[in-house]
């Protein structure tokens, strides 16, 4: 949600393109940063009273490269550029300038969202399941089985020590 409605922005707009006030009144007046308002009166220029309403979008990697060859192209600078493409946020093309020079056209594709997937790591527990009958297991199995079961009955062993330890710890605090 902008910070601004977009008939606030028309109002503003309209008054210093009739003259009644300059930019640096009307700024003060509404506490409106200069820079952010010669934007509006670009975009209302440009675009109409379409340009100053809200704009949520996401570019591809094409249009991206198109934008900034139309720039370099007719030597236009960014804020007439964002102002021509009715790109909202002023520092995009920098952003996009840095990261085809990095990394090219591949690096102009948008980001996936969220964490990168990895692979489960492969441990004993996640192997596939065992064969019922044990006269078929091999002695690997039976043993790796067997150490596993040794591993769980220790765990189980030692987590019950731990609850009547703090269940004796407890009873005998004094109370007050």
């Amino acid at each position: 949600m902008s910070k601004y409605s977009t008939q606030f922005k028309l109002s503003v707009v309209q008054q210093y393109l009739t003259g009644e006030a300059g930019i640096k009144t009307i700024t003060n007046q509404h506490g409106i940063e200069q820079a952010m308002f010669r934007r509006w009166v670009r975009s209302f220029r440009q675009h109409g009273e379409s340009g100053l309403a809200p704009k949520y979008s996401h570019y591809n990697a094409a249009f991206k490269l198109s934008v900034l060859q139309h720039m370099w192209d007719n030597h236009l600078s960014q804020q007439e550029t964002n102002a021509y493409f009715d790109i909202r946020s002023p520092t995009c093309l920098n952003q996009w300038s840095a990261q085809y020079d990095t990394g090219g056209m591949a690096a102009l594709e948008p980001a996936t969202k969220g964490r990168k997937k990895s692979p489960m790591p492969i441990t004993e527990n996640n192997t596939a399941p065992l064969p019922a009958d044990d006269e078929t297991r091999s002695r690997e199995e039976l043993i790796a089985e067997n150490k596993r079961l040794r591993l769980e009955v220790a765990y189980i062993k030692k987590y019950n020590a731990l609850v009547q330890a703090k269940a004796q710890s407890a009873q005998q605090k004094p109370r007050k």
